[in-house]
C-alpha cells in the first residue's frame, strides 16, 4: 500500500486525513478518531519530523472520550503503532505526513 499525505489509522482501517493546520493538532482534525471512540484507548499523534505538544483543548476532548493522547515523531508513532498493534491493544494513529 502506498500514500502521499497524512493518514489516519483507525480500527476500521486506514484512510487519507487532511488535517486543517498541520503540523498543528486541532478539535476540528477529530471527527472520525471520535466517531471510532468506543474502540480506542490510546491515539498516537504523529506531529511531522518534530515533536509537537498536543493543543489541551484537543487532549481535554479526546479524554472525554476516554482517548489518551501521545505526540512523537511521526516515524516514531509509526513505528510504536506496529508494536501496540501487535500487541491487541485499542490503538489508533493521526500521522501527519513528513515532507
Amino acid at each position: 500500500m502506498s500514500h502521499r499525505g497524512s493518514i489516519l489509522c483507525l480500527p476500521s482501517g486506514i484512510h487519507g486525513w487532511e488535517p486543517k493546520n498541520p503540523p498543528l493538532l486541532s478539535r476540528a482534525d477529530l471527527g472520525a478518531i471520535l466517531e471510532e471512540a468506543s474502540d480506542i484507548e490510546i491515539l498516537l499523534v504523529g506531529t511531522g519530523m518534530d515533536l509537537r505538544r498536543i493543543p489541551e483543548d484537543v487532549r481535554a476532548l479526546l479524554r472525554q472520550h476516554h482517548i489518551s493522547s501521545d505526540p512523537m515523531s511521526t516515524g516514531a508513532a509509526v513505528r510504536t503503532y506496529n508494536v501496540l498493534l501487535a500487541e491487541d491493544r485499542a490503538v489508533a494513529a493521526a500521522l501527519i505526513a513528513v515532507d
